[in-house]
C-alpha cells in the first residue's frame, strides 16, 4: 500500500536558501558558507503545522515532564494498519530514546558479548559502530551489484555467524540505507528462514520505512512468516524531520515480548515526553505533510537523474524506492575511493562520502534529495564543475 501523492502539497517547493542558513543543526553549520550541503540525513521541509501546534500548546500548558502512556505506541500502530495493513499489539511495544538507542538494547537482549553481528553493506554507518563499541564481531554479507541483499551471501554470513555457537544478529535496514532499496516480501521471507536456520535473531531499522516512493511497496518485517523471535523500531524522525525530538518504538515479535521488557528496567533507554507528542501527533495528524513529502522526494529523484544525465552521464544512479537518500556509483568519473572530497574541494558541494558504508561504498556518494528542486540542480551543477575541474588538474 503506497500514499497517494496525487494531489498533495511538497514542503520543498519554496524553501529559501537563506532562511535554510540560519538553521543552526549540523547540516546547514558544518560546512563554511560557501559549500552547498546535501548530506546528513536531515530535510530542508519545515515542520508540519498539526505537530508545531502540538508542541507549542504542551509548552503553554506546561506540560513538560516526563512521558506516560501507551500514546506513541498506539499512533504507530494505527498508521501501520492503515498505510500497511499490518497489525500489532501496541501494549508489548517498547518506546526508547531513538531507533539506534533501540538497535543497541535489542543487540544486548537478544544476543551475549561475544556473539557476531552481521551487516549488508554499503550500510548506514552506525550499525558498524555498535559492532565497535559492543565489542562484536562484524560478519558482511555485501549487496549485490544492484543494491539488493545477496541471498547467497547473506547464507554464507549466516553460516560463519553459527560457527561461534553463540545468537548471531543480522541488524537490516529496512528500506535499505543507503541504497533507497525496498526490500521485497519474497526477500525478507528468506532472511527469516535463514536467520531460523542458522539460529540468528533479526533486528529491522525501519526508521526510513514511512517514505516509501508511490512505485513501491513497503513490507514490514515482522509482518512476514517467521520473524517471531526478531524486533523492529520505527520512528517519526526521518518521515516528518523530526530528528532533534528523539523517540522511537521497539516492537517485538511474539516470541521476543518478553525479552525486550528488559529494556524498560535500563536508565537512559526512554525518549523525552515532548518528543512523545510531536511523533505521535506527526503519525496520527500529519499524513498529508508526509504525502506532500513524498510527493516531491519523487519530483527530485526523477530530477537528480535528469540533471546527471545530461552533465555526468558517466555517473550511475538508479532512483531509490524509498527514503530520500540518493546513492550515487561515480567510479567511472576518475575520482578515486572519496568523490565526496573531490566534490567538497572543487565544486564546494557536501555529500556523505560512501567510504563510511562500508564494502561497496567505495567510489560512492550519498546525496540528500529532501531538499529544493533548484538545490538538487545546483548540486549537480557543481559536480559537473567539480569533475571538469580535476580533469584539467590531471591533464
Amino acid at each position: 500500500m503506497t500514499a497517494n501523492t496525487t494531489s498533495v502539497i511538497s514542503p520543498f517547493a519554496n524553501l529559501q536558501i537563506d532562511e535554510l542558513r540560519r538553521r543552526s543543526s549540523a547540516k546547514w553549520q558544518f560546512y563554511p558558507d560557501d559549500v552547498l550541503p546535501v548530506w546528513v540525513a536531515e530535510m530542508d521541509a519545515y515542520v508540519a503545522q498539526p505537530i508545531v501546534d502540538a508542541v507549542h500548546q504542551a509548552l503553554l500548558l506546561g506540560d513538560t515532564g516526563y512521558p506516560w502512556g501507551p500514546r506513541l505506541q498506539n499512533a504507530v500502530a494505527s498508521f501501520a494498519a492503515d498505510r500497511w495493513g499490518w497489525t500489532f499489539d501496541p501494549a508489548q511495544a517498547i518506546t526508547v530514546t531513538d531507533v539506534m538507542t533501540g538497535v543497541i538494547e535489542s543487540v544486548r537482549t537478544l544476543s551475549k558479548p561475544g556473539d557476531p553481528i552481521i551487516l549488508t553493506p554499503p550500510i548506514y554507518p552506525p550499525f558498524s559502530m555498535v559492532t565497535a563499541m559492543l565489542e562484536r564481531p562484524m560478519i558482511p554479507a555485501q549487496l549485490s551489484e544492484h543494491g539488493r541483499l545477496d541471498l547467497d551471501r547473506l547464507e554464507t554470513a549466516f553460516k560463519t555467524a553459527a560457527e561461534s555457537s553463540g545468537t548471531p544478529i543480522l541488524l537490516l535496514s529496512n528500506p535499505h540505507n543507503p541504497t533507497g532499496t525496498v526490500h521485497t516480501r519474497e526477500e525478507l521471507e528468506q532472511v527469516a528462514r535463514l536467520a531460523r536456520q542458522y539460529g540468528a535473531r533479526v533486528v529491522s531499522d525501519e526508521i526510513h520505512a514511512t517514505l516509501i516512493m508511490p512505485t513501491s511497496t513497503f513490507t514490514p518485517y515482522l509482518s512476514v512468516a517467521g520473524t517471531e523471535p526478531d524486533v523492529s523500531l520505527i520512528s517519526a524522525s526521518k518521515g516528518w524531520n523530526l530528528a532533534g525530538f528523539k523517540a522511537a518504538l521497539a516492537i517485538p515479535g511474539t516470541d521476543s515480548v518478553e525479552a525486550l521488557q528488559t529494556i524498560n528496567h535500563r536508565m537512559g533507554t526512554h525518549p523525552g515526553h515532548i518528543a512523545v507528542i510531536a511523533h505521535s501527533t506527526a503519525f496520527d495528524q500529519a499524513r498529508d505533510w508526509l504525502d506532500g513529502a513524498i510527493a516531491g522526494i519523487d519530483i527530485n529523484r526523477q530530477l537528480l537523474g535528469e540533471q546527471l544525465a545530461q552533465r555526468l552521464p558517466n555517473a550511475r544512479y538508479t532512483p531509490p524506492e524509498a527514503t530520500y537518500l540518493a546513492w550515487i556509483d561515480c567510479r567511472e568519473l576518475g575520482l578515486g575511493d572519496d568523490p565526496a572530497k573531490v566534490f567538497l574541494d572543487l565544486g564546494r558541494v557536501g555529500f556523505s562520502s560512501g567510504v563510511p558504508f562500508g564494502e561497496g561504498g567505495q567510489g560512492h556518494v550519498r546525496f540528500n534529495l529532501a531538499t529544493a528542486p533548484a538545490i538538487v540542480t545546483e548540486a549537480v551543477e557543481r559536480m559537473a564543475n567539480a569533475v571538469a575541474k580535476h580533469a584539467s588538474d590531471a591533464s
